[in-house]
């Protein structure tokens, strides 16, 4: 008797490009483990380079400059007597920890998810998505709340009223993802990676300050554009393509009540707080012999506040969490407060082991020169393609877009890609400032549809809450419009930007000064 088979599903092109992705990711090391193998290749490499006699010319002194061996005495006395420093004094090690120390307190408080659910709450219908998409956005700057309250919350509200759940979990999706680098305030993620383009900037000019508010300006109309994009391919895109929704409405109810009465007073003593501690700091700056000023010129772009932004992003969060959580009766005691700046570190435990092998590449492919060299002869082949700034950025987008989609975590490759791309930028004459903000763009477009992102198996099973049959590439095929709107767009707004040449960030030019 011939048996007969059912045939099997054919491949789509999508299915098979998103397998190479998911096995590439996995073939990877784990981000720890791969920094200490490129740690240990920059010792060989020191050693090879320096037989081969590989040298550069620097293009602003002449000055020749030579690799230096790690594989020698004097090479191992300086690893053994730096190991330490290279590490504790990482510029984005410290900025990090100062500033969850207070944004945690703030997440522990209540403050944070309240905010957001008021934003969701208020927003009038018509606005909806479009405040939902907001919403996700500001979200990142407290770290990852915006994964585990709002993409949920986004997904109730829509069913509340009728929609379809999956638009509203793809919109605030979107907004937590692919807004990772847009927002109106300042987040722990500004810190980090300031910090390691400041590591970085330095193998050229030892001297060279990265604040992180750089690129603010450019944040704070991205989160707009964004907002808009993710409206847009929401209402007519997704929607659209989703249809009715036909699943079993749940009671969910508890999710969307109203802010109750200790939530509210809690609120206005936050904003009490913040009203009094942005009073303190316009006191500071507005008049010409402010005290939060640079003393004797009076500069506010080098004045001790900018220099210490940090500080004020950890005084925000824990000022006004404790005034929320005090308010609110949340906290008790000053160990609830504690508390919740022990719970933030504990969310650090793989970054304080990460960034210990990051330093230790960091400092080693500056030490050994190889960062210059690989700079130098880097920008050369730039220089001789001929490329303008607009094409030069729009392909330094899509290289970490793509990079993005084999490592998820926006630190560990800002932190391989920085010392490479910052110093031959700046040879060409783009601030590292402008750099950072690039990879920020390439490293934000792809979030949505890596299966790398530490969260992609989270949404995942967020989706199969009103679609039992989905999988990775339902999520994809969700996401990826948003992915093309936000890369397309985010394009065009660095393209006008470049053209215009406005700055990016307080005192964050897009050229050196020559």
């Amino acid at each position: 008797m011939t048996q007969h088979h059912a045939p099997v599903p054919r491949k789509t092109i999508l299915s098979r490009f998103l397998s190479v992705i998911e096995k590439t990711g996995n073939a990877l090391p784990h981000p720890a483990t791969l920094f200490a193998l490129l740690a240990g290749s920059i010792v060989f490499l020191s050693w090879l380079l320096t037989k081969l006699g590989v040298t550069a010319i620097h293009p602003k002194d002449g000055e020749l400059i030579e690799p230096i061996s790690l594989v020698s005495v004097e090479g191992l006395h300086w690893i053994l007597d730096n190991t330490v420093e290279n590490y504790t004094g990482f510029a984005p090690l410290g900025t990090v920890l100062v500033a969850l120390l207070g944004i945690g307190v703030a997440e522990k408080s209540g403050l944070i998810g309240t905010v957001l659910r008021l934003l969701v709450h208020s927003a009038p219908r018509r606005l909806l998505t479009f405040v939902i998409v907001l919403a996700g956005v500001m979200s990142n700057m407290a770290s990852d709340v915006g994964y585990v309250l709002l993409i949920p919350l986004g997904a109730i509200i829509f069913l509340s009223i009728g929609r379809h759940p999956l638009a509203g979990l793809a919109a605030a999706f979107a907004g937590v993802s692919g807004g990772f680098s847009a927002n109106l305030l300042l987040g722990t993620i500004d810190p980090l990676l300031s910090g390691i383009t400041q590591e970085a900037a330095r193998i050229i000019d030892p001297e060279y300050s990265v604040t992180p508010a750089c690129n603010y300006y450019f944040m704070v109309v991205s989160t707009f554009v964004i907002a808009l994009l993710g409206t847009w391919v929401t209402e007519r895109v997704v929607v659209p393509r989703l249809g009715t929704y036909t699943g079993q409405d749940e009671d969910q109810t508890s999710d969307l009540q109203p802010l109750d009465t200790s939530e509210k007073k809690g609120l206005i003593a936050a904003l009490v707080v913040n009203i009094l501690l942005t009073s303190v700091i316009l006191w500071g700056l507005i008049p010409a012999d402010g005290f939060l000023r640079e003393a004797g010129t009076g500069s506010i772009l080098h004045s001790p506040f900018m220099h210490g932004i940090v500080t004020f992003i950890f005084l925000g969060g824990l000022l006004s969490g404790i005034a929320y959580g005090v308010a609110a009766g949340n906290f008790r005691n000053d160990t609830d407060v504690v508390d919740g700046m022990k719970d933030a570190m504990k969310t650090l435990s793989l970054f304080l082991v990460l960034v210990f092998f990051a330093a230790q590449f960091v400092a080693y492919f500056k030490y050994s020169n190889l960062g210059m060299i690989v700079a130098i002869n880097g920008a050369g082949a730039l220089k001789s393609s001929g490329l303008g700034p607009i094409p030069l950025m729009m392909a330094f987008i899509v290289l970490s877009a793509i990079l993005n989609l084999t490592m998820g975590s926006a630190s560990a490759k800002w932190a391989f890609m920085a010392p490479v791309f910052v110093p031959m930028f700046m040879l060409l004459g783009y601030s590292p400032e402008l750099v950072q903000g690039v990879y920020r763009i390439g490293d934000s477009t792809t979030n949505m549809i890596s299966p790398m992102m530490s969260f992609f198996a989270l949404i995942v099973a967020f989706f199969q809450k009103y679609d039992a049959k989905a999988g990775l590439g339902t999520v994809i095929a969700t996401m990826l419009p948003y992915s093309v709107a936000f890369t397309v767009g985010w394009m065009i707004l660095l393209a006008i930007w470049l053209m215009v040449g406005l700055p990016l960030g307080p005192g964050a030019g897009l050229y050196l000064e020559r």
